[in-house]
């Protein structure tokens, strides 16, 4: 009777225990969001855009983009806003997961009400290991959860005051350098074939039934790349957005129409665009877009005065990134 009272009073006290731990990292996780979402810049720039489009007014975004490095290197929403006057976050990390795509639109959509998703495809064919998976799977529940696991590191930043600044414009990241591709037509059509993985397909029917609930349509785009993309990609994404009914731009097949040089226009040997080269994806895309879907123009509007702010600061600096891609890009 004495060892069962005392291994009761054991099992109480480990219950406490555990009680006031789970309490403690759950003030650590907080402190820890809160530290992120009013200090970004001291968030590396893989997570920045997670924390900044929260701090948008709710229901202020149009146009939500997602994907890896291709969505913000290739998408600039300050000119979209100037030429057509919606508005757009660009949601993009590098080496974006479609798992972390499905959980930065589930991120965003608890504060925004985006009309249209657009998302860039190059994620869909990163390698899904099912070990590898797993633990994503796990990570992705930590980070959305657990805040203190994304922002494990920030203290380093605290401490010794290093901070990440790229030149950052509503996700879209400034990059001017200039390395062409000269490697030629990478479209043509192979006998080569591929097929979206399982787990691929998985989290796109989540992303989709995201887009279905919150009342925003879907469209996918491929950013022009011939170091991600080639006929065999082309026709695995032609074939899952027929039998899904989605809508589907590759640019890739568009240069001429785009007006893509790649003498000029790719920051590295064909894998991303230069700030030139963005410019002109997103004068193409803004058209299409404006063409083809139901988008309000905000500018006039008191509300969006912010916007109409910054993009003043943005036109004066793109006119410099111009010039220095004009001198090093000859």
């Amino acid at each position: 009777m004495r060892d069962f009272k005392r291994n009761r009073g054991d099992w109480r006290g480990s219950i406490a225990f555990f009680l006031i731990l789970f309490l403690l990292f759950g003030l650590i996780s907080s402190k820890t969001e809160r530290v992120m979402l009013n200090n970004d810049r001291i968030v590396p720039s893989r997570d920045r855009s997670m924390y900044r489009v929260r701090r948008e007014p709710a229901g202020s975004i149009d146009v939500l983009i997602v994907g890896d490095s291709l969505s913000y290197t290739s998408v600039s929403p300050m000119q979209l806003w100037k030429a057509h006057g919606f508005t757009s976050y660009v949601c993009g990390q590098w080496g974006q997961k479609i798992r972390e795509t499905e959980e930065m639109l589930r991120t965003v959509l608890r504060t925004q009400t985006p009309r249209l998703v657009i998302l860039e495809t190059d994620v869909l064919f990163r390698p899904q290991r099912k070990v590898r998976a797993l633990n994503d799977g796990i990570e992705t529940i930590l980070n959305q959860y657990a805040p203190v696991f994304r922002g494990h590191d920030i203290w380093k930043s605290l401490i010794i005051r290093k901070k990440h600044n790229p030149e950052y414009y509503k996700g879209f990241i400034v990059r001017c350098r200039v390395k062409p591709y000269e490697k030629g037509d990478y479209m043509k059509k192979r006998r080569k074939k591929i097929k979206l993985q399982n787990t691929v397909l998985t989290h796109m029917d989540n992303i989709i039934s995201l887009c279905e609930e919150s009342g925003a349509e879907l469209l996918l785009i491929g950013a022009p790349s011939p170091v991600n993309y080639d006929y065999a990609r082309n026709k695995a994404v032609s074939d899952y957005v027929k039998k899904n009914s989605l809508d589907w731009l590759d640019m890739n097949l568009l240069l001429k129409e785009v007006g893509i040089n790649w003498k000029t226009d790719s920051l590295d040997e064909g894998d991303h665009l230069n700030f030139s080269g963005a410019e002109k994806v997103t004068k193409y895309l803004g058209d299409y877009l404006s063409e083809k879907y139901d988008l309000p123009d905000h500018r006039g509007d008191p509300a969006f005065a912010s916007w109409a702010k910054e993009s003043l600061v943005y036109e004066k600096k793109a006119e410099k990134y111009l010039k220095e891609l004009r001198g090093d890009g000859k």
